[in-house]
């Protein structure tokens, strides 16, 4: 792994620190995150925007690849497919998120959001695996 992922460490993702997500559970090719709800994550019709879940999707898939990663390689998103299942309101979204196969250059993720034990969205990945000191042209 190329940067150690501590699991509670305020300041090593801002963008999870903005949101208020946080991870949970790391293993071997494996991610929980999770994020309690609030109305800072609605649109406009006070559900919870899906820009919420995919960004718990992005970086839960980013977690779980990143444990699988040697130390001079890094990881990025090449696409993501989401598809929504139910609104969500309130409670606390748990994002699980698996790595279905890594490779040498490229690994594909899925995770599954929970809201209340239901599934409400779940998405496929693609990341790119390449080595650190490559410059991208």
């Amino acid at each position: 792994m190329s940067e150690p992922n501590p699991l509670k460490s305020k300041g090593f993702h801002p963008y999870g620190d903005l949101i208020g997500f946080e991870f949970t559970k790391l293993r071997k090719g494996y991610s929980q995150c999770i994020l309690q709800i609030n109305k800072n994550h609605f649109n406009p019709h006070k559900t919870v925007h899906g820009a919420v879940m995919y960004s718990m999707a992005d970086t839960g898939m980013g977690g779980a690849l990143y444990s699988l990663l040697e130390k001079d390689e890094s990881c990025a998103t090449v696409e993501i497919k989401i598809t929504y299942f139910k609104p969500v309101k309130e409670g606390t979204l748990i994002c699980d998120t698996n790595v279905i196969h890594r490779g040498k250059s490229f690994g594909v993720l899925e995770s599954e959001v929970m809201n209340n034990d239901i599934l409400v969205s779940k998405a496929y990945g693609t990341f790119s695996i390449f080595k650190i000191n490559n410059k991208i042209k």
